[in-house]
This record gives structure tokens, sequence and C-alpha cells, in this order.
């Protein structure tokens, strides 16, 4: 029978150089490597070794790679500004909606992650609680709140997934780059694209979120104008 020596670390539990490891430490580590050198670097090999520790002891604290991506996720959705209803829909909609996009922004290369990882904890619920709150102050009725809240999210998520990730927007953000598309739109046989060959040619990020949030916010206004018009008529036609 083989002996265990006094210095040997048991099994399952972590060793004398892992000890100042945490769940936090482990999120913050993977965080700053996706930051340095995107999300497709994280392992628990690397993650571990930026630690100074044996992967292995990672596991102590997050099941794999995929849990630990799913706690960065949540790391970034706990980062968005709360933002409490003042009675204006329209302003608080898009404070709610700057505060989402800055969250994902501050951590660009982090950013898909962000936006497209289901969270299965409450704690990454903060930025659908505040925008249910907005909507919910202002008198809609439960279900709309959640279909207008999925709605904004679909539009807002899909916005700046066009900013982070390879996907079409027909313009360029470089001033060289755009004056090639411009070309190139202006040349084009579709007689609709060439007279907004200039435009479509151009591509700002923030003017564009600018634009959706506006356009989503006049959208969910009206809907509660509606309603409230409806609802009058409906009191009027019961006196």
């Amino acid at each position: 029978m083989t002996c265990m020596s006094a210095t040997s670390p048991r099994r399952g539990r972590p060793t004398k150089d892992d000890t100042h490891l945490s769940r936090t430490s482990i999120v913050d580590a993977a965080l700053a490597l996706i930051d340095a050198e995107g999300i497709a670097a994280v392992s628990m090999r690397t993650v571990g070794r930026s630690l100074g520790v044996d992967a292995k002891s990672l596991y102590h604290h997050v099941a794999g790679k995929e849990q630990l991506l799913d706690a960065v996720a949540e790391r970034l959705l706990e980062s968005v500004e709360v933002h409490r209803p003042t009675g204006d829909v329209r302003a608080d909609l898009r404070a709610n909606s700057w505060a989402f996009r800055n969250a994902a922004m501050a951590h660009p290369r982090a950013a898909s992650l962000f936006l497209t990882r289901r969270v299965q904890t409450l704690a990454g619920l903060g930025p659908a609680q505040s925008v249910l709150d907005v909507l919910l102050t202002a008198g809609f009725p439960a279900d709309e709140a959640v279909h207008l809240l999925r709605s904004l999210l679909a539009i807002m998520i899909g916005t700046m997934l066009r900013e982070v990730e390879s996907t079409p927007t027909f313009g360029e953000t470089d001033d060289d780059a755009i004056a090639q598309r411009e070309a190139a739109l202006a040349g084009s046989e579709l007689s609709a694209v060439r007279l907004v060959a200039a435009d479509l040619a151009r591509y700002d990020p923030e003017t564009e979120f600018e634009y959706m949030v506006d356009l989503c916010g006049d959208a969910v206004v009206a809907r509660w104008e509606r309603r409230r018009a409806e609802e009058g008529r409906a009191e009027e036609g019961r006196a």
C-alpha cells in the first residue's frame, strides 16, 4: 500500500498555491483575458495560467468553460446602471437603453457574450427589471409589458451585434473605406441604392443606436397613447 506524504495535496481540495482563488477572481481573470485576446482565448487552462495555478483548481469554483463564460456574461449584465422610472416613458427607455449599451461597450471583445449568452440566474435580470419597471409604471398590463420588453431587447441586441460582429451594414466607418463603398454603391444597377449611396456607404454605430432608441421610444409612447385613448372611449361608453 502506498502511503501519502504529509505534503501531498488531498484529492478534491485546492493546493496551497490556489487558496487565493475564488469565483470572483476567476471571472476577473477570464474577462481580462477576453479584453486582451478575445473570447476564443478563454479555456480553463489559459485562465489558470493567468492566475498562476493549475487548471484543475478552477473546477472547485466553476464547472467548466461554459459556466465560466456564463459567469462573465452575468458579470457584465450586473454592471448595467439601473435607472428608476421618472414618469417620462421615452426618457426612461432612453436612459436604460444607453446604460445597456455602455455596459456592453465597456468590454467590446466580450460584448457578444453579454448580448447572446442565456444567463440562468436571477442576478442577470437587472436590465429587464429596469425596463419592466418603466413599462409597468406607465400603466401597461403585465402581458404587454413582457411583449414590449422582448421586442425592445431583440431590436437593441440586433443593432449592437451589427457593431461588434461582422454582420451586414453596407456601410463603413473609415473615411477612405466610405469613399470606396460610396463609389461602388453609386455604380450599382439598383436604382434605390444609387439614390442613397452617400448615406448607405457611411456607418456610425452611435448614430444608428440613437436612431433605434428614438424609434423604439416613439413606438412605445404611441402604443401607450393609443391604449389610453381606447380606455377613455371605453369609460365614456360605460357612463
